[in-house]
């Protein structure tokens, strides 16, 4: 018969038949689906029901101990998980139920209590939790004594009692603390309260090796200063690891949410005041190690990003395509930094061509808006507003009067956007300090940069454009074609009004990055990670002052190059056609289109900067250069020397499936749980074991011990 899932009192159930859906925080998957995958990877059949092994869950499905000389035992283990009814055998239901607890909020806990939930009856007991604990590699380096009064607090004297979930959380985050505190002891046998920087550095590597980056494990001794370690010393350092999120918030008050400013201790202590968790000892030693690493005497929020463990959800991600085109930064040749820029390049052309497409009606309409001019002649006012405009466009010319002359504005503007984007990213590259910061003149600088770069390409697109967009307004037999235009204009004519272009494009460039880059800061989360949706409103509000404030030279760039019918005033260059539409026309001429403008260049800018970012997250190069900030994927601080961070995600890994990989790597991180890789079992062994339970018509319970 197939199995069912059993919902103990004293523990909330996942999803199945029986139980009653969590919360979820990840979209589950459809059961087609999941069932379409359970039975590619399902190798036993018994009574007409398909069933994984701890191999086909572990090895297979999830891509973990995939080497010959795997450990079978942390197979077991971690099979278990999934297995409820502790069998050896997984069923589609176990399949399925334990995809909707990786949805849960808090499933990282809950799959840890599974884990230690070896007989499936919702409760852990001494001897579950001591037989895990026994087969992680830390109990085989520093033995932790199983018979002391914390786990006779938490199981009793005689260790008899059951703890449920709600109490197991509160076991596993108290048990590593008192590990640290056991393995001092052990490292002082005389009681004298202190121990040597050597003994200092093996328990914390040994014990802590989950919350060590590089960075702190290298400076290890060099922050004890040659000096013995005293007791309170080792714990405050062991808490201030702990609290590595909670610094990064203090420090963020201190700032006031400003990630780039570098505080002082003393600015750090006055925060730290009203957060009870943060001593001032803490605080000194966050200063020696910091100093250690950077010697600078001030903190910056990068500095605490590379010393603190990245947290294991942020590899909840999904990635198109991954590659990693240098092993460091030292090997970046200049032959990698062509290669960086022409994929950014490809990346701003696709996203240039999205965002000028989403956006191209408001920008005819806001063309014709411009070169409406009052005082030329009788008759000459068509548009009373934008609106009206759109209206007359739709209504004399169709609805694809609106994207009249696109296909030139789509050929151009994917250079256009390209460059600027490239060389922005370049200019910025060259001018950020040791700490990867960069003053407020460098990014106005490199906006600058961007925006120069883009008018070989944006005045030819321009002219051609904008005369296409005027064509419907003439009311001829004959058509206009963008060839027709090229083949006026010349090689020259199509840079006229460049120096209208320049006076337009230098300075919105110079105010939409720097605008772009702060609004974007502001509107990321508490690491600095921003969604999507606050790419889009970032780029979207960066559009607004520097679409308006240049909009005068758009105005005179729009006369140059429009070609004057009879009657109107001609212009012989930026300073004639300024002192003309001020004599003509007065100086509200000069913010004529301005609302079509800013509507235009907002969400056109919104759109292509969201483009650009997320193309760049899903298909992911490292070239051993920066990352947009708050766009990158985080890159793991701690080192993967354990099976299970170095194992990517799938196509496989569908719903509550793509956090799977992240959260046994978070039981790792977290909890310092780290299963043995090789060790005592074959997979001849394993597979006889599965075999032997699949024959058996009474399910056996398996103690994996």
């Amino acid at each position: 018969m197939p199995k069912s899932i059993q919902c103990p009192v004293n523990w909330i159930p996942v999803h199945s038949v029986q139980c009653q859906e969590a919360p979820s925080f990840l979209k589950r998957a459809g059961t087609d689906k999941l069932r379409e995958v359970f039975l590619k990877y399902a190798s036993l059949q018994k009574d007409g029901e398909h069933y994984m092994t701890n191999e086909d869950f572990v090895r297979k499905f999830l891509g973990l101990f995939t080497e010959a000389a795997f450990n079978d035992e942390s197979v077991r283990l971690l099979a278990g998980i999934a297995d409820t009814s502790k069998d050896g055998l997984i069923s589609f239901s176990e399949f399925q139920a334990f995809e909707g607890l990786l949805c849960t909020p808090d499933a990282l806990y809950r799959t840890a209590f599974q884990l230690f939930d070896r007989q499936g009856n919702g409760m852990v007991s001494y001897a579950d939790f001591a037989d895990v604990v026994q087969k992680t590699e830390l109990h085989s380096k520093i033995p932790f004594s199983l018979d002391g009064p914390f786990i006779k607090r938490y199981f009793g004297g005689k260790k008899q009692r059951l703890i449920n979930y709600a109490e197991f959380t509160q076991l596993l985050h108290d048990f590593h603390e008192e590990y640290a505190m056991e393995a001092f002891r052990s490292k002082d046998p005389a009681g004298t309260g202190f121990i040597s920087p050597l003994d200092f550095q093996d328990i914390i590597v040994k014990v802590k090796r989950h919350l060590l980056t590089p960075n702190v494990k290298d400076n290890l001794v060099a922050v004890t200063e040659g000096h013995k370690v005293s007791f309170p010393y080792f714990i405050a350092f062991t808490s201030l690891l702990n609290n590595m999120e909670l610094i990064k918030q203090i420090y963020l008050q201190a700032t006031q949410g400003n990630r780039h400013e570098p505080v002082t201790k003393d600015q750090l202590l006055y925060a730290a005041q009203t957060m009870s968790q943060i001593t001032p000892l803490e605080i000194d030693i966050l200063f020696q190690l910091t100093g250690a690493v950077y010697q600078t005497g001030r903190i910056a929020y990068s500095d605490l990003n590379n010393i603190a463990p990245e947290h294991y959800t942020k590899h909840i991600t999904h990635r198109l395509a991954e590659i990693k085109a240098v092993e460091s930064p030292a090997d970046r040749s200049a032959f990698i930094q062509v290669l960086e820029s022409t994929y950014r390049f490809t990346l701003g052309s696709f996203a240039g061509a999205v965002g000028a497409t989403v956006v191209y009606p408001i920008d005819l309409v806001k063309t014709r808006m411009q070169n409406q001019r009052t005082g030329s002649f009788i008759g000459e006012i068509a548009y009373r507003n934008s609106w009206d405009c759109f209206k007359k466009v739709v209504r004399h010319e169709g609805f694809l009067g609106l994207y009249r002359g696109l296909l030139p504005q789509l050929m151009g503007v994917a250079p256009e956007k390209a460059i600027k984007l490239t060389v922005n990213d370049l200019v910025r590259d060259k001018l950020v300090d040791k700490n990867g910061d960069l003053p407020t003149w460098a990014e106005v600088l490199a906006g600058g940069c961007a925006g120069a770069s883009q008018v070989v390409f944006t005045n030819p697109l321009e002219i051609v454009k904008i005369r296409l967009q005027v064509a419907g307004e003439i009311a001829t037999g004959s058509k206009i074609s963008a060839l027709s235009v090229v083949r006026e204009l010349g090689l020259f004519g199509l840079y006229k009004g460049a120096r209208a272009c320049l006076l337009r494009d230098v300075p919105f460039s110079a105010i939409y990055f720097p605008t772009y880059a702060h609004t974007k800061a502001l509107m990321a989360d508490q690491d600095g990670y921003n969604h999507p949706l606050t790419l889009l409103a970032a780029g979207a509000v960066a559009g607004v002052p520097a679409a308006s404030l240049v909009t005068p030279a758009d105005v005179i760039k729009t006369r140059l190059q429009v070609v004057a019918r009879s009657g109107q005033t001609t212009y012989t260059g930026v300073w004639d056609a300024t002192k003309k539409i001020m004599a003509e026309e007065g100086p509200r001429a000069f913010w004529k289109g301005t609302v079509a403008r800013v509507f235009r260049s907002s969400p056109q800018f919104g759109v292509t900067l969201v483009t650009y970012e997320l193309l760049q997250r899903l298909f992911y190069v490292d070239f051993g250069g920066s990352q947009p900030k708050g766009s990158e994927m985080p890159k793991p601080k701690v080192p993967l020397d354990n099976v299970i961070s170095g194992t990517k995600i799938t196509a496989d890994h569908i719903g509550g499936y793509r956090a799977a990989l992240p959260l046994l790597a978070g039981i790792e991180s977290k909890f310092g749980l780290y299963l043995p890789r090789f060790g005592r079992g074959t997979a001849s062994s394993s597979s006889a074991s599965a075999s032997a339970s699949a024959s058996s018509s009474t399910p056996s319970t398996a103690t994996g011990s």
